[in-house]
């Protein structure tokens, strides 16, 4: 994220992805753990140093902490950390928006490796903010050669993680740039518009990589981060783009920036994350979100939330339509298949309205010839309030919540007509074949399939008890021709009317189907795929999913 918005572009694309069909099991994700404790929770903070120097706290249940202790508190177990090369004018006043020099980020990041959290070192590779609407060169680099260029590139990268691992931090990833998909140190490594050829960003890439690797590795991962996560049409543009240049970019990791407010719809979103991670063969990540707690505006300077951001984004701007966002966003990451989605990081959660702690300073607004007010546009988007005090949605943190759905892909017992965990209805009559698990799954080897030559009907269920009560969502993949008289996901017997969602039609594969909401008051349900079909009638179903929000 930066001061500047990006387009609110939203792009509509139905779910399904042929493509991901028996592929996901070549791969190993670096998320692996069942109860999901690996899943990334993460925080950049990169505005938190700034913060406390010019005075800000921080509350827990009334007690002043130190914010990282707060959030590690509270489950969070990754910080994401900035890094610009020389952040401050002639005269070495700071360009502000935290200031995030090395020695800052050093700082923050040994704070937070001293609490047990893992470290991501953002390098957007300018001496201030770096984002789609500008990727400026270091002011020491400006007049480089391309070659020079590319030489300076290789030798920062190594020369600073080495700084970096001599000072006792080895970060556990590290991003080369920061939303690149306009690419990086302009002109030369620029592309979009009349900038067409991705050779020289490729081969800038490259020259960082190999430094990151010269340095450090393999033992840290390397993220290529773009904006705008739900628009699939960017990222395959822009992957196609740089790695079809005869480079083999050994890069681990795409982090995406999503905001629902201006980045499309989750299903969008969902899209994108699953396609990007076959295509490619990467694991995925979400490296920048946010949603607002309130629409009030703590420093009275202007927010970056709006009543419109609200009706678009979809969840109230409250600590609760925080949580129920950040929950829905969670499944999003978990739905990706082969565990590839390793999990997320809330962007600056500590940025509170603190006189001076604002995107800039005078002398920024002088480097990048911006007028604007200086400001806190992001307060009423933090996990605290304006005060300091720990929101709530400070949970957010947590580890997830668990799939509670026994036998959830169908994996355990290979090729069956019971498959473990399930129950299955067949109607009078209707052969013990209709209901069956094959080949190709959406997410692992195996899929449950309805199908007939015949009239059949037939269901497959499970109640699931034990329940915390509370609110509940409840979702699967599916494909289906949709001829069925009825055809639908359902929930019941736990505690209020049965809720149910008809499965659509499968023009371009696998569906995500949901039902959001489901209040359980009685501590279990039932839950199922419900068909009555017409002969040559199919559905497939696969990775259900219930989970408690």
């Amino acid at each position: 994220m930066k001061r500047n918005i990006v387009s609110k572009a939203i792009m509509g694309l139905a779910l399904g992805l042929m493509v991901l069909a028996g592929t996901q099991n070549e791969v190993k994700a670096e998320r692996s753990n069942a109860d999901y404790s690996d899943f990334i929770r993460g925080a950049d903070v990169s505005m938190l140093k700034d913060i406390e120097d010019l005075g800000g706290e921080f509350y827990d249940n009334g007690v002043k902490k130190d914010a990282l202790e707060i959030m590690k508190n509270h489950g969070a177990n990754y910080v994401r950390l900035r890094l610009w090369v020389d952040p401050y004018d002639s005269e070495g006043n700071s360009y502000g928006g935290g200031s995030n020099d090395f020695n800052t980020t050093l700082y923050l990041a040994k704070r937070a490796q001293e609490k047990g959290m893992k470290v991501l070192i953002d390098f957007h590779l300018s001496d201030y903010w770096a984002d789609p609407g500008t990727q400026s060169k270091p002011k020491a680099w400006e007049n480089l050669s391309y070659d020079e260029l590319k030489t300076t590139l290789y030798n920062y990268m190594k020369n600073t993680l080495n700084d970096f691992k001599n000072q006792g931090v080895v970060p556990d990833m590290v991003q080369v740039g920061n939303e690149t998909s306009s690419g990086i140190l302009w002109d030369e490594g620029k592309i979009g518009g009349d900038y067409t050829d991705f050779t020289q960003l490729a081969e800038l890439l490259n020259q960082a990589i190999s430094g990151v690797r010269a340095s450090v590795g393999n033992q840290t991962k390397i993220v290529l981060h773009l904006d705008n996560g739900g628009n699939n049409s960017l990222y395959r543009w822009w992957f196609d783009g740089v790695t079809g240049c005869g480079f083999d970019l050994d890069f681990d990791i795409i982090g995406l920036t999503y905001y629902p407010m201006w980045h499309g719809t989750m299903d969008d979103l969902q899209y994108n994350l699953n396609d990007i991670s076959a295509r490619y063969n990467k694991d995925v990540m979400i490296v920048e979100t946010a949603y607002a707690f309130t629409l009030a505006d703590g420093d009275g300077l202007g927010s970056s939330f709006s009543p419109q951001d609200e009706e678009i984004g979809g969840y109230p701007a409250s600590v609760q339509g925080q949580k129920d966002f950040m929950s829905d966003l969670e499944s999003v990451i978990l739905n990706v298949p082969g565990n590839r989605g390793l999990g997320f990081f809330y962007w600056e959660p500590e940025w509170i309205p603190v006189e001076g702690a604002y995107w800039g300073t005078e002398a920024g607004k002088e480097y990048i010839e911006d007028n604007g007010i200086l400001s806190n546009p992001w307060d009423n988007l933090a996990l605290f309030d304006f005060n300091g005090n720990t929101l709530e949605s400070i949970d957010i943190f947590q580890t997830p919540e668990q799939n509670l759905v026994t036998n959830p892909g169908f994996e355990i017992d290979g090729y069956t007509n019971s498959p473990t965990g399930w129950n299955v209805w067949l109607d009078d009559g209707v052969n013990g074949e209709t209901v069956k698990t094959e080949g190709n799954g959406f997410d692992g080897n195996y899929k449950l399939s309805f199908w007939n030559e015949s009239a059949y009907g037939c269901s497959i269920y499970q109640t699931v008890t034990g329940l915390e009560n509370g609110t509940y969502t409840l979702s699967a993949w599916v494909m289906t021709n949709a001829n069925q008289t009825v055809n639908q996901l359902y929930v019941k017997n736990y505690g209020g009317e049965e809720m149910n969602q008809t499965l659509p039609v499968s023009d371009l594969g696998w569906n995500k189907v949901v039902i959001d909401n489901i209040q359980i008051t009685n501590g279990q349900c039932e839950l199922g795929i419900y068909s009555i079909a017409n002969g040559g009638d199919w559905c497939n179903i696969d990775n259900v999913m219930l989970r408690k929000k």
